[in-house]
């Protein structure tokens, strides 16, 4: 099967498998872990933030950073497709008690414009903003990027304004990649940064937390609230410092198979790619009949992917990936397409 559902379905490497076997573990709840506290020491130098903290996911990471930057009933303002938004369960109004509110983007470029003039004082009825939240990469435009440009722009209204910017950068590395930018410079214009260990780079699991000292001690407690208390993390954390070591350059290598399958999938009559979205590791293309029939007909075929809506579909490449995988994906395609038009399923 060449599963294109998610970057999220890779395996361990050997090499990695070997790196958490070997890893020295403690208790991180009582602070004596030290393969987490390498992690979570390289993942701040990485970003140019005081220090850091491993979590088990991209969702918690990113409501304990709301949490840490927030009190309840503040606002917080984030894209209207944003993962926080769509997909992460209601959590920052339930767990935070902020009151979100949304502000367009262009593929998922914000509109500066519209973020300043939506920022607003706290009044005797109204909530004050107190968080600007961003997505790079952005996953529901089809993984692309905001330039550095309107990340600087945004992060100059919030400190005119005495607003923080927390950076969902699940997928951060893809964008540095992507722009030929390090992480760093994006990291620049953020109080706090996530990035996900086990999307692109290939780790079962975790995310890291990074911003400033006293933020991550907030950060911590919050970990522990939200029932992110970890023990003998350090198998796990030795596989991210794995992955940031040697997997980060690779990245190129799944933008480069996303292309290949884009510009092959735009060739087919049942389908319409918007090609200038694809510039990192996901392919979001729109079908003319049913998504769910073309997904069901590629798992026939021995591909996996996602379907998400009437008429959209996912595919994300990854570690797991081959150019081998990509051929037996486009000819899967192909075959389909063939197939559905013939009959005006397709249709």
């Amino acid at each position: 099967m060449v599963d294109l559902r998610s970057d999220t379905v890779t395996r361990p490497t050997a090499a990695m498998l070997s790196a958490m076997a070997g890893a020295t573990v403690g208790d991180d709840v009582l602070g004596d872990d030290p393969t987490v506290q390498e992690l979570e020491e390289f993942g701040a130098e990485l970003m140019g933030k005081d220090a850091g903290l491993f979590l088990p996911s991209g969702t918690m990471s990113n409501n304990v950073a709301i949490a840490a930057l927030t009190r309840p009933g503040d606002e917080a303002l984030l894209d209207w497709d944003a993962h926080s938004l769509r997909h992460e369960c209601g959590a920052p109004a339930v767990l935070s008690g902020v009151v979100l509110r949304q502000y367009r983007s262009d593929t998922g470029i914000p509109r500066v414009s519209e973020i300043e003039s939506a920022i607003q004082s706290e009044t005797l009825h109204a909530p004050g903003t107190r968080l600007i939240l961003l997505e790079n990469t952005h996953n529901a435009s089809g993984g692309t990027v905001i330039p550095l440009a309107v990340h600087r722009r945004i992060f100059d209204v919030a400190r005119d304004a005495d607003v923080s910017v927390h950076l969902d950068g699940a997928r951060l590395f893809n964008a540095a990649v992507a722009a030929e930018t390090a992480v760093v410079e994006y990291a620049r214009f953020a109080d706090t940064v996530t990035f996900c260990l086990s999307k692109g780079l290939g780790c079962p699991v975790g995310s890291v937390l990074t911003g400033n000292a006293e933020t991550i001690d907030r950060a911590r407690r919050l970990r522990k609230r939200f029932g992110g208390g970890l023990r003998q993390a350090g198998f796990l954390a030795a596989a991210g410092l794995y992955a940031l070591r040697h997997h980060r350059d690779r990245l190129v290598d799944d933008h480069r198979r996303a292309r290949v399958l884009a510009e092959h999938l735009a060739e087919l009559s049942g389908i319409q790619v918007d090609l200038k979205s694809v510039q990192t590791n996901m392919v979001y293309f729109e079908t003319t009949g049913s998504a769910k029939v073309w997904v069901d007909a590629l798992a026939r075929e021995g591909v996996a992917c996602l379907a998400l809506g009437e008429h959209r579909i996912r595919m994300v490449t990854h570690l797991d990936i081959s150019d081998v995988g990509i051929d037996h994906a486009i000819e899967a395609t192909r075959k389909i397409d063939r197939l559905l038009s013939s009959t005006g399923a397709s249709q």
